[in-house]
């Protein structure tokens, strides 16, 4: 799954180069992707035809999701500076 390996990466990263933020970035990650159970359309339209993105300011940070009449699909966790796939 493709968000699991975003946060994977974005952890390995914060925990080797900015060891005092990771912990409260990740969690800010888990929370805001939480939040949209309750507040599904809080992101703004996304880029990608279906998607919608959820920018985590002041962090770096999207979260790119789906919203379908049953669930929530988390798809990426992108820093805002990243080529988009």
């Amino acid at each position: 799954m493709a968000a699991a390996d975003d946060l994977e990466g974005i952890a390995n990263y914060l925990w080797l180069h900015h060891p005092s933020f990771a912990a409260s970035t990740l969690q800010r990650l888990y929370d805001a992707a939480r939040s949209l159970k309750a507040f599904p359309y809080a992101g703004r339209i996304g880029m990608k035809s279906g998607t919608r993105e959820l920018v985590l300011a002041p962090l770096p940070y999207l979260v790119i999701y789906a919203v379908d009449d049953h669930s929530i699909h988390i798809l990426r966790f992108l820093h805002a500076a990243q080529d988009r796939p």
